[in-house]
């Protein structure tokens, strides 16, 4: 090896230091932690969207397929609710499958949703980047401070 390399390992070595350093300090300091926890009801609701793929064609906040409706705000959608969801969950409409929940399932599915919507507003039209680059969302708890 020549001496002219040694500034550059050397460099690499102090690199290597600076990015171990960095990703122990971003990975085990409490930056952002979701505050919002589903109960265990809600989670069985979850493994159910999940299980039967209802991602496929719906969205929750955007994310997922676009046969069917965005489901972020079913629950609080006027017109819409408890009932409504119960009644399309084993009815299917249009390419919708039916489905053969139980009682307990649906409950489970309704809750599910029910805390999705707790959680904010889709589309968010009230959102803002911050200059960290975290975007700033407004929930539907939260009161309004002007």
């Amino acid at each position: 090896m020549s001496t002219n390399s040694r500034p550059y390992i050397f460099a690499i070595a102090i690199l290597l230091a600076i990015f171990g350093f960095y990703n122990y300090v971003v990975y085990n300091t409490d930056g952002y932690v979701a505050v919002e926890k589903l109960s265990p009801m809600a989670v069985k609701g979850q493994q159910l969207f999940q299980n039967n793929r209802c991602w496929s064609c719906h969205q929750l906040y955007g994310l997922g397929g676009y046969l069917g409706p965005d489901l972020t705000n079913v629950y609080s959608a006027e017109g819409k609710g408890p009932t409504y969801i119960k009644a399309f969950l084993n009815s299917g409409v249009k390419s919708m499958p039916q489905f053969t929940f139980s009682e307990e399932e649906k409950n489970e599915l309704v809750e599910y949703f029910k805390q999705v919507d707790e959680t904010g507003i889709y589309p968010n039209y009230d959102a803002e980047i911050e200059a960290t680059g975290w975007v700033k969302l407004k929930y539907r708890n939260e009161t309004s401070e002007h």
